[in-house]
Formats: structure tokens, C-alpha cells, sequence
């Protein structure tokens, strides 16, 4: 049988399965370059970096095994009709995707497409994301089986076709904007940063992920990896466990690595929660979780808040430090990008449908599903859980007492020490001519953003709507313990 295997979020040989059921017979693989996609205001050169990568890495070691890479740059089903009446293959085979908004239409004119042609498409789940699902009920249960699941074995061999294809775009065309801060893409890359954090880096992970002066290196770093599916969520998770069971059974035990471990598989199993929304509710991408909260922010955006937030010019030294960070590495820890998502939402008052897309931009890891869940999450319109209201002072004084981390990206604040980064507006004289003052008073901010929230949250027809939301997307691991 021919069958031509698209890949998307998933650039790698290892446990993948579409390859694997397309191994026997005739096959192709084929990435589409998109230009919807590209010019969509979530998408970054740096991604197209980071998968440029990982396609010239693949490429060769898929004609290793007798195989062929295509790159095709057009709309999805314009390169599909445009290969198969060059070689009509019968099954298109993929992993499934919670993607955007775009790539959801994009595979729906997809399925239309197939179905004309008599081909038979098939999608195989790639993460611990079930469709469909009615609730969350056993959600828990049902993500570990599968990821217990065997890897399965990279092909020994491919049979491709001999034919030309002159609409093919040669895989060492693809432009590189190659940064040296920032994460390289490909299978032999993701490899070699899980290995160094199971074997080194993680070992103070539980302790050390919070501050962005430890976080670049204890943190796993997989994330750009399982964002474009150079390693599978199935093998990250084994490899941990499995590295967890041997240090349970060495002599003397080493400090740390117990809980470091554990806390990564609970955040893995998080990553598959939060994407999990999104596949439930695709409007979670531009619309509130929560309903109640509809009109809450939308009329009072502040262009010269959002463009100050933007440069890391808010005159908050954690804040600018930790944006201008992003900008340049593509990448900042999580309690970190909480507290820019906070930040923007509720000091500044702007709505997430502007900040979420644009901060999608500068994450090389941006995976829709967890992004705009935990946007949603960190701005209060979920209706389901605690409001976080990250406090820039606090953060300065817990995760960067000394000033290393705001020293480095805020340079012109090099002069100041710790607890004078973490209120600025007492430095006086010593505050530097060329730093911004803070745009807004952090507490009344605060309380006002809480209030306004407060309000809305406690209505009837809110609090109606909220168990609905809580049915449909909570996390029932906690409610399970209780009863």
C-alpha cells in the first residue's frame, strides 16, 4: 500500500507510529511549509528556525533507511492534491494535533479532502489528549496507560518511490536564523539536553525551576522538544521513570533526586491536562473560559501599556529583566512567565486575546493548547481557580535576592542592589535617568484588578457557570483524594 505520512508536530524517527504503519509498504514523508500558518500572528521565525532544524537533521537518516523527505511549501491541501495526482497514495497517515485555530480548519478541509479522493486518512494519538471526551472523569487514569504504552521501534527500513517531483523544495534551502542563546532543534539535540538533565542538571529541579537565576539550567529544557515533537511525551516520561527507579535502588541515595523526578513527571502529566482543554474547547483560543468575564478588559486596552510591557520598559526591574530575557533566548522559566502574564492582565489591564498571540511569538516551546489554557488561568477568566496575582517586588526578593538575573538584562540597574531592584521607587537619586518609573502603583493596581474580578466571580449566574467549567476541565486528582 502507498502511504504518505505528514508530519507536523512530531520531527523525529523514534516511537512513531504513523512511520512505523507505513514502514511495509511504498512511503513518503512530507512536511508543508504553510504560509497561513507562517503569517499568523502566533508564529516566529525562530520557530521556523527550530523546525528547520529538526527537518535537516531528519532528512538524511530518513534516506539512510531508504526513505524520502518532502518539503512542499503551500496550503495543506493544495500540496497533498498537487503530490497525489503525482503519486497517488491510498492512506495519509499523522499524529494527531491540538493546534491552533488555523491548524484545526486546516484539518478539517483536510478530512473533506481525503474523503473526495477515496484516501484513507488516519490520526494517531501522539500525547496523553483523548478526543473526544465528555469529562474529566478518569482523565488521570486513562493519560498514564497510555503513556505506559511500549515505544515503538524506528523502521529498520523505508521503500520510496523513484520519481521527480520538481514542486519539492530541497530540505538544505530552508533559511536558519540561528541565535546563540537560544535552543537548537532536532532528535540528537533533545537527546543529549534529556540526558544531561537526568543524569546532572536535574538533580535540584524541585528547588531550583522557580528562579531565573537557576531555572536555565535545572529545568529539563524539553520543552521546545515536545512542543515540535523531537522526542515523544511517551519517551521523556519513561526514561524519567526509569531513571527514578535506579536511583530508588542505589547506596548511598543521592539528595534531591527523588522529588526532582517526581515533580517533572507531575509537570508532564500537566502539559497533556492543559492541552487537553483547548482540544475540548477550541474557542478557549479567543474567547473567555469563563463567559461571566465576557467585556471585563476588551474596552480599555492600553497601547502604551502593552508596548512598554513589551520592550521591558515598565520601570519593574523583575518584569523588563524577565522580558527582555524572552526576547532574546525564546525561552524563560514558568513561575516567570506566570508573573508576565500576571503582570499584563491584571497590574495593566490588558486584555490576553492581544497579549497571548504575542507572547506566543517569543515562546520557541509555544504549544497552543497549554499557552492559551494557562493565559486564561493566569488572568482570572476561568471561573475555576485561585487568582494569582504575582507580586514583581516579591519575586525580586525570592527568586532574585542578589540582582544577577535583572543585573544581566537590565543593565543600566547594575548600581542597584536587591531590595532596592525590588521597590525601585525608593531608590531616589540612584535610580538611573534612562530606566522608567513604574507605570502603575503595584497595590492599588492589585486591588483593583481583584475587585473588579471579585465582583464578576461572585454573581449567581457565575458561579452556575463556574461548576460547569469545573465539570468540563478541572483536574479531579485533588476531589478524587478527598473523597
Amino acid at each position: 500500500m502507498r502511504s504518505l505520512v505528514w508530519l507536523k508536530r512530531d520531527l523525529r524517527l523514534s516511537d512513531h507510529r504513523p512511520l512505523a504503519l507505513a514502514a511495509p509498504g511504498e512511503c513518503l514523508l512530507l512536511y508543508v511549509i504553510e504560509p497561513s500558518l507562517r503569517a499568523a500572528e502566533d508564529f516566529h521565525r525562530s520557530h521556523a528556525t527550530f523546525i528547520a532544524q529538526s527537518l535537516q537533521e531528519l532528512a538524511p537518516r530518513v534516506e539512510a533507511l531508504g526513505g524520502r523527505l518532502l518539503i512542499m511549501e503551500a496550503e495543506a491541501v493544495a500540496a497533498l492534491d498537487q503530490l497525489y495526482h503525482a503519486w497517488p497514495f491510498e492512506q495519509l497517515l499523522s499524529h494527531e494535533e491540538t493546534g491552533n485555530h488555523l491548524s484545526y480548519q486546516r484539518d478539517l478541509a483536510v478530512a473533506a479532502w481525503a474523503r473526495r479522493q477515496g484516501v484513507r486518512w488516519q490520526e494517531i494519538p501522539q500525547h496523553g489528549v483523548f478526543r473526544p471526551l465528555r469529562d474529566r472523569d478518569g482523565w488521570a487514569a486513562r493519560w498514564r496507560q497510555r503513556m505506559r504504552e511500549p515505544l515503538t521501534p524506528m523502521p529498520s527500513s523505508l521503500q520510496a518511490p523513484t520519481l521527480e517531483l520538481p514542486f519539492t523544495r530541497p530540505v538544505d534551502t530552508l533559511e536558519l536564523e540561528t541565535h546563540p542563546q537560544r535552543q537548537v532543534g532536532g532528535e540528537k539535540a533533545a537527546r543529549a539536553t534529556l540526558r544531561s538533565f537526568l543524569r546532572e542538571r536535574g538533580q535540584r529541579y524541585d528547588v531550583e525551576m522557580s528562579s531565573p537565576v537557576t531555572a536555565h539550567t535545572a529545568c529539563s529544557r524539553m520543552s521546545a522538544h515536545l512542543a515540535w515533537g523531537n522526542l515523544s511525551m511517551r519517551e521523556i516520561l519513561q526514561r524519567s521513570e526509569a531513571r527514578a527507579e535506579l536511583l530508588r535502588h542505589s547506596r548511598p541515595k543521592p539528595p534531591h533526586w527523588g522529588k526532582s523526578l517526581a515533580a517533572h513527571g507531575k509537570r508532564l502529566r500537566w502539559h497533556c491536562h492543559f492541552i487537553q482543554k483547548l482540544e475540548d474547547q477550541p474557542s478557549l483560543e479567543w474567547e473567555n473560559m469563563q463567559r461571566a468575564m465576557d467585556g471585563l478588559r476588551e474596552d480599555e486596552f492600553n497601547e502604551d501599556y502593552f508596548e512598554a510591557w513589551k520592550a521591558g520598559q515598565t520601570g519593574y526591574p523583575m518584569v523588563d529583566a524577565c522580558m527582555r530575557a524572552l526576547r532574546a533566548q525564546k525561552w524563560i522559566n514558568f513561575r516567570m512567565r506566570a508573573m508576565l502574564v500576571s503582570f499584563a492582565s491584571y497590574h495593566l489591564w490588558l486584555d490576553w486575546r492581544r497579549t497571548a498571540p504575542w507572547l506566543a511569538q517569543h515562546f520557541l516551546d509555544y504549544e497552543p493548547g497549554i499557552h492559551y489554557s494557562q493565559f486564561q488561568m493566569q488572568s482570572g477568566t476561568t471561573g475555576i481557580n485561585t487568582l494569582r496575582i504575582y507580586s514583581p517586588a516579591k519575586q525580586v526578593l525570592d527568586q532574585d535576592p542578589d540582582g544577577a538575573f535583572i543585573h544581566r538584562w537590565c543593565p543600566e540597574l547594575e548600581s542597584l542592589s536587591g531590595p532596592l531592584l525590588a521597590n525601585p521607587e525608593q531608590a531616589g537619586s540612584l535610580l538611573p535617568l534612562d530606566y522608567p518609573a513604574p507605570i502603575v502603583e503595584h497595590s492599588s493596581a492589585m486591588q483593583k484588578a481583584r475587585k473588579r474580578i471579585m465582583a464578576r466571580r461572585q454573581t449567581g449566574a457565575a458561579r452556575l457557570e463556574s461548576r460547569a467549567v469545573f465539570q468540563r476541565h478541572g483536574s479531579r486528582r485533588r476531589s478524587n483524594r478527598r473523597r
